[in-house]
């Protein structure tokens, strides 16, 4: 290599400061208000883990299971147990929503396990140059799943109190009063049942986001390292970070659960 070309390579490698960058930054539309990647990571993922358990329904039987069939088994028995725990109203719907939040929340926060340049590099090859793999690291994404965490709590809590017995406890709790008391303290009920709504989803986003995010800078920071520190630190943190990937897609199911049956009770 001569003198040019290796001034010519250097000048054209990233600093570190342009790879973190580039590693954080979104896949966007023309006018700059989507972030394609995380909607489209999402999206896949969801069709793969609704995919996945279809396909184990269609192939449950009786008699002795299969692997896939024990493994969705395993993951429905745990959030089965979560949900008999801390939901004890009768719905329908809330074993399948907890199903689906763990695992969809799971397979969102594992995209951390790939190579931080795999998908980037190649998605180069067809013109995509930009790429953040991990849905649940951008707080858009994190935000949209927790108002829809918190138009769940709005809906159980409509349907078992009604709609008239919901509006009421928004003005009566949690000071309970009687006669002109009530009509002080209303105010001061919807204020604080406001900042009750508003806080749960907000504490589930941000919990979420800031685990998923640190993990995600975590791994960029040790792609900078030689090929040998790499492995070395690399492999450890992959190893604990299972751990946490596991512990948060369960802690924003087993919350969500928590909410909802919170919702559903009168007070």
């Amino acid at each position: 290599m001569t003198i040019e070309n290796a001034v010519e390579a250097a000048h054209e490698a990233p600093t570190s400061i342009e790879y973190i960058q580039h590693h954080l930054s979104h896949l966007r539309n023309a006018e700059n208000t989507v972030n394609l990647d995380t909607f489209w990571v999402s999206a896949i993922l969801g069709l793969i883990f609704l995919g996945v358990f279809y396909m184990a329904s269609r192939r449950a039987t009786a008699g002795v299971p299969g692997k896939l069939q024990n493994f969705v088994e395993a993951v429905m028995e745990l959030v089965n147990e979560v949900v008999n725990s801390a939901f004890h109203a009768k719905s329908k719907v809330i074993a399948p929503l907890a199903i689906t939040i763990f695992c969809w929340v799971w397979l969102m926060n594992a995209m951390d396990f790939l190579p931080v340049d795999l998908l980037p590099k190649l998605l180069s090859y067809v013109g995509v140059h930009k790429l953040r793999v991990v849905p649940t690291a951008d707080v858009n994404h994190t935000f949209g799943m927790s108002f829809g965490v918190m138009l769940c709590i709005i809906g159980f809590s409509i349907k078992a109190k009604g709609l008239g017995g919901w509006g009421k406890e928004l003005l009566t709790a949690p000071f309970h009063a009687h006669g002109f008391m009530a009509i002080v303290l209303a105010p001061v009920n919807f204020a604080f049942q406001m900042i009750e709504l508003l806080a749960k989803p907000l504490s589930l986003s941000l919990r979420l986001f800031g685990n998923m995010y640190a993990g995600e800078l975590l791994f960029i920071l040790i792609a900078l390292l030689p090929w040998w520190a790499q492995w070395l630190l690399g492999g450890p943190w992959v190893i604990f970070h299972i751990l946490v990937v596991t512990l948060q897609a369960f802690v924003f199911m087993a919350l969500t659960v928590v909410y909802l049956s919170l919702a559903v009770e009168k007070h």
